[in-house]
């Protein structure tokens, strides 16, 4: 057992001067009969009330000790173990352009990119995770996180058309970067997935992915969509109409880009191969470090009020009835 409020204790002190008060006060309050000889009372039994003469004293010392003890907070912890986990905080940049609508991926680019985030994100309980969205600007979608119910949540509200439409990959790269930058994590990654090439922002791909190696920020890149032509569905006259688009990944660039910054390149033409890609990442980022688990700490001081509370009942019951003093 452990007390939340160890200074507390420290009051168990001021019992001393309690306990020394009780036997001066005791001894010269005690009645007296002057007698010439006591001998005759030598044989004279004993009642059970000389016994439980001090029982009040001990009952209410008991009584304040168990109050400390209360108010140091005492608390069990079921066990603790010595184990391993990640240290890695991971940015999550993802496309939202139009184009990821392609159903080359099913349903789409970018349906089959958040279903395959979802099942990374949920086999890496204990890292920082957050994500960027990004299309002709970027910004984060969710900051790094361990809450990974509210990361969930937000991917999943991820769509396209939010944001002004293009492919600002150097923009994407540099918002995770700034989200990374000053984090104390072992491993710092960012994974980007694009389905196009870069046709806008401020900063080019190749740039951000310098910035991203000045902070020792590894980039994995993945290109979505398959080899040649995609169904995209175009609104027409309140239908769908399907078009075929061709698939023009800039697979030079993300190569770069992963080369710069000490990552690696995939290329995902499938949903099965895109969970793949994850896969294999998730194996090239096992950052372990060892870490002292407790288990929840429980609070125990009802267990000693209670103990308190029948002393200080019991003390008044004893003063009261057995042991009540006639003035």
């Amino acid at each position: 057992m452990i007390f939340a409020n160890k200074e507390y204790l420290f009051l168990l002190l001021l019992l001393i001067p309690y306990i020394i008060w009780y036997i001066w006060k005791h001894q010269d309050s005690e009645a007296s009969l002057q007698v010439s000889d006591t001998e005759v009372y030598t044989q004279a039994p004993k009642s059970f009330k000389n016994y439980l003469i001090h029982a009040p004293f001990v009952l209410r010392t008991l009584a304040l000790a168990l109050l400390v003890f209360v108010i140091a907070r005492p608390q069990t912890t079921d066990s603790w173990q010595n184990s391993e986990t990640e240290g890695i905080d991971i940015m999550l940049a993802l496309d939202v352009s139009t184009s990821m609508l392609a159903e080359d991926l099913k349903p789409n680019r970018l349906e089959a990119a958040k279903e395959v985030a979802n099942q990374f994100i949920n086999g890496r309980p204990y890292d920082n995770i957050g994500v960027t969205l990004f299309a002709g600007e970027s910004f984060t979608q969710c900051p790094l996180t361990v809450d990974h119910s509210v990361l969930l949540n937000l991917i999943n509200q991820a769509e396209c058309g939010i944001i002004e439409d293009g492919t600002a990959v150097g923009m994407g790269i540099a918002n995770a970067v700034s989200r990374l930058k000053d984090s104390k994590a072992i491993s710092k990654v960012i994974i980007l997935l694009t389905d196009g090439t870069n046709n806008t922002g401020d900063i080019s791909p190749l740039t951000a992915a310098e910035i991203a190696k000045s902070f020792g920020i590894r980039i994995y890149t993945v290109g979505v969509g398959t080899n040649g032509t995609a169904p995209y569905p175009y609104p027409v006259a309140g239908t769908i109409q399907y078009v075929n688009m061709p698939v023009e990944i800039d697979e030079s660039t993300l190569t770069q880009i992963a080369n710069i910054a000490d990552g690696l390149y995939y290329r995902a033409t499938s949903n099965s191969k895109l969970k793949e890609v994850y896969d294999e990442i998730d194996k090239l980022e096992k950052t372990k470090i060892s870490v002292k688990q407790f288990s929840k700490r429980n609070e125990e001081y009802k267990y000693f009020a209670l103990a308190a509370f029948l002393c200080i009942m019991l003390e008044i019951l004893l003063r009261h009835t057995v042991l009540r003093r006639i003035p």
